[in-house]
């Protein structure tokens, strides 16, 4: 049984990502500080609290647990706080990244897992996006991950380091169990934030109306978390058997405007959101759609929640009870 080291794994994307690695036949050691993941989440499984900014921490663990792979989702996502905040942003998603590739060449641990984003491709030129698509992030998130990209492929040129860089589009949706899912502080997503809106009683405002979609609002590829934490298991497989480094978009494919967001949580919730109509926020292009054809082709992967109802519909589960959960 292979150990996978997974850096932020009691978060959103790691957690289900965990769940799916053990399922598969993985042994996942879960890496978190829990700055904004659960022990909860991953309470089933090895677990050490730590900063992957600590390299003698990080060195530890690649050595004592004998890590095959290491999978990183130990980052700060959020697009708006890094245009407030961009240091917060280059210090975590870059320097405590280097640090972490540092422990990894020191252990002689060459195969890594990273998760990228759409934001890489900045306002795109055309619809579905592909990887050979041009990468011009328009905010210090985007260009966080970006550079860390480009920092991979020197590291295979120079290291021999194997890496896989998955861009993700909308991660959406929670585990179907309704155990693990959706909870950032703050949240900024749509599907939990038109939740929210319902169960608590408050208006949802639109910023925009007048993109240059079929109903004025921005269009959105919308990925369910499990189908992201399958492609990463798909894409550790090729890693470890093939030594197949690579870049691969996933997304379903098709997108679905903010208006049909929220119509859909309300078919869900069975009650309609309340909402008003605000102006465009700067930054958000009209639409943003996948092309994962590489890694369909590739790694064999297929979405398997392509239906934003069926999406929505794991996420209310979660998102109904998350409260009283504690979370």
């Amino acid at each position: 049984m292979k150990n996978i080291l997974v850096t932020g794994g009691a978060g959103y994307i790691g957690s289900h990502t965990v769940r799916e690695l053990a399922a598969r036949g993985y042994n996942p050691v879960v890496y978190d500080n829990l700055s904004g993941g659960f022990r909860d989440f991953v309470k089933e499984y090895e677990f050490i609290q730590g900063d992957i900014g600590d390299i003698d921490a990080v060195m530890k663990a690649l050595r004592e647990k004998n890590i095959h792979c290491v999978m990183n989702f130990a980052s700060y996502i959020a697009v708006g706080e890094s245009v407030q905040n961009p240091m917060k942003y280059y210090d975590n998603n870059v320097s405590r990244t280097l640090v972490l590739f540092e422990a990894m060449r020191r252990c002689g641990v060459l195969n890594f897992i990273f998760s990228s984003t759409a934001a890489v491709y900045g306002f795109p030129e055309e619809n579905p996006i592909t990887e050979e698509s041009l990468l011009k992030p328009i905010n210090p998130y985007g260009r966080s991950k970006l550079f860390i990209e480009e920092v991979l492929s020197d590291l295979e040129r120079s290291e021999g380091m194997r890496s896989v860089r998955l861009r993700y589009f909308n991660a959406a949706g929670a585990d179907p169990s309704g155990a693990i899912g959706e909870s950032h502080v703050p949240e900024t997503h749509l599907i939990p934030l038109v939740m929210r809106s319902i169960l608590e009683d408050y208006t949802l405002t639109i910023y925009g109306t007048d993109y240059r979609t079929h109903d004025g609002t921005c269009v959105r590829d919308y990925i369910h978390v499990n189908d992201l934490a399958s492609a990463h298991v798909l894409a550790l497989d090729n890693l470890l058997e093939r030594g197949m480094s690579g870049v691969y978009n996933l997304g379903n494919g098709r997108g679905f405007t903010v208006k049909e967001v929220i119509d859909s949580v309300g078919r869900i919730a069975m009650k309609e959101p309340r909402v008003a109509e605000g102006p465009r926020r700067a930054g958000d292009p009209d639409a943003l759609v996948a092309s994962s054809a590489r890694a369909a082709r590739d790694l064999k992967w297929e979405p398997r929640f392509g239906d934003i109802d069926t999406i929505v519909e794991t996420a209310w589960r979660w998102e109904s009870q998350r409260r009283r959960k504690g979370y």
